[in-house]
């Protein structure tokens, strides 16, 4: 900001300061035009309009210079520095965002800007950081209610975007860090992961910290007000539409720090880590399920559902034109078989693992019918096959379930249950084979040649790492709270 704007500021801060001592009322001041002995009343309206004018006015230029000053330093954010609107609101404290709109409270704005311009440098970037990482997005119900506890769910948020700004090592949003602070982050922060807002959340959680400890890290954490993300229905197209190009925005952003960007070697690991884990192709597990699942018509005539009566009586009537034809499609009675491999050389919980199980059974045998049967082989490999089950209703998967034992540790193979799975196909043990679920960490040797069936291996995020899947299968990468939302 230049010097007259901080002179405007401080002139704007004298009148402030003697209209609260007058309590906003008319009153009767000295001429500057007229001189010493010249009086004139002043109108508390319409001076009110002007005192916020300039105040808007300045906040504006306060924000700007923020941006710039984390442009100078940040080129790979330019996007992100662009993609917000500035608006004044009485209502935030100090800033806030809803993924379009910077919302500020002008007063403030004003006063954080009279500490120090890095403290609203810092502000800006950590409000901007939220929308990049779609944290002002929390999951709703159709009602629009957050799905999360709100008070973890932002803290957990503030938590992540503060270790994020302290690992850029930048002058310009620099804060030093307290000893509760630094505390905190050991405390929460878990060694050589990737701390997302989500994992943190579940940490908080897992926690159980008194109120008054809770009380205490968000008076260390907390930059700006939260209260625009829980306003908006989650099933708006505006919704969607921002998500969409927070989505792309990022993208870009990883794109030109892994290539371009000499910041990203420069205090940027954080960031870029942060990136990637939300960046990585993830797919909607219930979807890609039932896509596995969907039921297929056979291409062939169905005489069963076939009127033969307005079939003669269009023949008799027109001599080669029937009224009605038979149908060309049709739907047989069949089973179809799924087969799930668990990675027992993975270090996954056992509980885990058991509710994997349930959740893709369950997803499976929704579309049964009495034309359609699932049957699902359960196989336990690490390099070798170690077990083979065959679950053809709920009542076996839950006796199978109380039973269930995590068999192996060896190494890491694919090769064998392929190897398996194509034997059983050769024997004609399966009526109609239709996919094949890999649940592992992906670390193992995977088969040369693409197999006759759909083929999907299932990663968990924690132990994610950017594995090169062959391109014939779907990865997929699941939270352990997917598994909860299936």
């Amino acid at each position: 900001m230049s010097g007259s704007e901080e002179k405007k500021l401080n002139s704007l801060h004298e009148v402030d300061s003697l209209y609260k001592v007058q309590g906003g009322k008319a009153a009767y001041q000295i001429s500057p035009a007229y001189g010493q002995n010249t009086l004139y009343k002043v109108n508390p309206v319409h001076d009110a309009w002007e005192r916020a004018l300039a105040a808007e006015s300045i906040c504006q230029d306060i924000l700007t210079s923020a941006r710039n000053q984390l442009y100078l330093n940040m080129r790979f954010m330019d996007c992100a520095l662009s993609a917000l609107f500035f608006q004044g609101d009485m209502g935030i404290h100090p800033v806030g965002t809803d993924g379009t709109v910077l919302y500020y409270q002008p007063e403030e704005l004003m006063e954080q800007f009279r500490r120090s311009q890095e403290k609203v440098n810092r502000i800006y970037l950590h409000s901007l950081l939220h929308c990049i990482f779609l944290h002002c997005f929390p999951e709703k119900d159709e009602e629009g209610n957050p799905v999360v506890d709100v008070q973890y769910w932002n803290l957990a948020c503030d938590i992540t975007v503060e270790n994020i700004i302290d690992g850029l090592y930048l002058k310009c949003v620099h804060q030093p860090a307290s000893m509760v602070k630094r505390q905190a982050l050991q405390l929460i922060l878990e060694e050589g992961k990737v701390m997302t807002a989500q994992r943190i959340y579940r940490r908080l959680q897992t926690l159980h910290l008194p109120e008054n400890k809770m009380q205490e890290l968000r008076r260390e954490f907390t930059q700006d007000d939260h209260g625009k993300w829980y306003e908006n229905h989650p099933n708006s197209p505006q919704m969607s539409q921002r998500k969409k190009n927070w989505d792309d925005i990022r993208n870009r952003m990883q794109t030109e720090m892994e290539t371009f960007s000499k910041e990203a070697g420069e205090g940027g690991e954080t960031l870029v880590d942060q990136l990637r884990a939300q960046n990585q192709n993830r797919y909607d597990y219930k979807e890609f399920l039932r896509k596995f699942s969907v039921l297929k018509e056979e291409m062939k005539v169905d005489m069963d559902t076939f009127d033969y009566i307005f079939y003669n009586y269009g023949m008799n009537l027109y001599g080669n034109m029937p009224l009605i034809e038979p149908l060309e499609t049709k739907e047989e009675r069949k089973v179809e078989d799924f087969v799930i491999v668990i990675d027992t050389s993975m270090s996954c919980k056992g509980e885990l693992v058991q509710k994997f199980l349930e959740e893709t059974y369950s997803v499976l045998s929704e579309s049964e019918s009495f034309f359609r049967r699932i049957h699902v082989h359960i196989l336990q490999c690490d390099e070798k096959i170690q077990s083979d089950v065959v679950i053809e209703n709920a009542m076996q998967l839950k006796e199978y379930m109380s039973h269930f034992t995590v068999k192996g540790g060896g190494g890491t193979d694919f090769r064998p249950a392929f190897a398996y799975v194509e034997q059983l196909m050769r024997a004609k043990k399966f009526t109609k084979l239709r996919g094949l679920i890999y649940f592992t960490d992906g670390y193992g040797i995977y088969p040369a040649k693409m197999p006759p069936y759909e083929t999907a291996f299932v990663f968990m995020k924690e132990d994610y790492q950017d594995i090169d899947v062959p391109p014939w299968a779907i990865r997929l990468i699941l939270d352990e709270e997917d598994l909860e939302s299936v």
